[in-house]
């Protein structure tokens, strides 16, 4: 294929990459900024020219056949290296300007980032930034997000990954609460009280517990759940149950004595705990704006780091 056909399909690829990150054309075109049937075009444009099918279409999802899973790999490729070149002229100003775009789950949001956001933004006046706060990990290339922070031990093997810190969970509940039932011993003592969970996926109300050579995984039930950490936290603070928080949420309800810990000297393996971990898309020319609020927040987050 010569370079000018090649040229003319770029718009084409990156539209397939997109309907593959976005899961559907009808996404796809929400961040394109097109119509569905406009995607739809673009793509089979692009398998007329590779002479080969990329995605099976039904009615309800589109699947990336082998062929198209190989395509977007390179495809990849080619946008990170059409990013490297949008980088270039930012480097050579040496000057953090221009829109940084982030995403972050939500409790960490709150009680982490909030309060570093606007310092930075009076450090650097000519940055901008957009904060997408979510708890599903939104994928970086096809938000065009320049960091994305995770709570996890398993950082994703695509981005390159800055470690910041540790996070434990913490098992708590009210003082009153302990008194009216009594305080658990061991994990399955749980099976007897009313514990606070998410409820967002099936196995939100299966805790596990470890310690030693000891693991103990626990069904627990109770009469409220809640996605939101402060609105839980609230619920336990009122005597309604035990619960699970990232230790950032209840440190200082714990310091104020408004909640006590449960199970210390068990370790509690969920979705609230993890490494506080930084990622980001590999580039050769990353802009300066980037990498000043990398070197910024790896300053800022060192009180979190703990002693192992």
């Amino acid at each position: 294929m010569d370079s000018n056909k090649l040229m003319a399909l770029l718009p084409d690829i990156a539209a397939f990459m997109t309907v593959v990150e976005a899961g559907s054309f009808t996404a796809a075109s929400q961040r394109l900024g097109m119509t569905p049937s406009g995607v739809s075009r673009q793509v089979s444009r692009l398998e007329a020219a590779l002479k080969a099918d990329l995605l099976e279409r039904t009615t309800r999802k589109q699947v990336t056949t082998d062929t198209g899973k190989v395509v977007y790999e390179f495809s990849k490729k080619i946008m990170e290296s059409a990013s490297d070149i949008a980088n270039i002229a930012s480097q050579e100003g040496g000057e953090a300007v221009g829109e940084l775009r982030i995403s972050a789950p939500k409790a960490f949001s709150r009680h982490i980032l909030e309060p570093l956001m606007l310092p930075f933004l009076e450090r650097y006046p000519k940055t901008k930034l957009r904060l997408l706060v979510s708890d599903e990990f939104i994928d970086p290339f096809g938000h065009n997000l320049d960091i994305v922070f995770e709570l996890t031990h398993f950082p994703r093997e695509n981005l390159v990954a800055k470690t910041l810190g540790d996070i434990k969970a913490v098992l708590c509940a009210s003082k009153s609460y302990l008194q009216n039932n009594g305080i658990p011993f061991h994990p399955n003592n749980l099976l007897n009280h009313d514990c606070l969970y998410l409820n967002e996926q099936p196995n939100d109300n299966v805790w596990l517990f470890s310690k030693g050579d000891e693991d103990v995984k626990v069904q627990v039930d109770g009469r409220y759940s809640v996605n939101h950490s402060e609105m839980r936290l609230n619920a336990v603070k009122s005597g309604m149950g035990i619960g699970i928080f990232p230790e950032f949420v209840v440190e200082k309800a714990l310091k104020q004595g408004d909640v006590l810990q449960v199970l210390p000297d068990w370790n509690i393996n969920s979705r609230y705990q993890g490494e506080i971990v930084m990622q980001f898309p590999q580039s050769k020319f990353m802009p300066v704006r980037r990498r000043a609020f990398i070197d910024y927040m790896v300053e800022a987050m060192k009180p979190v780091k703990r002693d192992p």
